[in-house]
């Protein structure tokens, strides 16, 4: 089995639809780190499990410099965020979205 990773900072915002009072229903931004972990069995025609640019493209495309909101049809929360991208990104199958230095979420498909 081979494994790859890559970082990714991201520049988004949100507002989180809540049950409970919170300053995080009001719109507000974040630089996020996203650490994306793909792997695969065989190697692709370039002996990649997928091109690290690619991989970057796809995840900067969904989220990054854009409200989150807009984009998915879901709560925007750090977790589901994770999710969204593990489903998006060829052969991945762990994502950790670092949303501040301190708050961070770790969706794993596997589990």
């Amino acid at each position: 089995m081979y494994y790859v990773s890559k970082k990714i900072e991201l520049a988004f915002a949100h507002r989180l639809n809540l049950s409970y009072e919170s300053k995080c229903t009001n719109i507000h931004g974040h630089t996020a780190q996203v650490t994306v972990f793909c792997r695969s069995k065989e190697l692709d025609e370039n002996g990649m499990v997928i091109d690290f640019s690619r991989l970057k493209d796809i995840v900067e495309n969904m989220l990054d410099h854009k409200f989150a909101n807009e984009q998915v049809p879901f709560n925007p929360t750090a977790e589901n965020l994770a999710r969204w991208i593990c489903e998006a990104v060829p052969h991945c199958y762990k994502v950790i979205f670092q949303e501040s230095e301190r708050n961070s979420a770790m969706f794993v498909a596997d589990e």
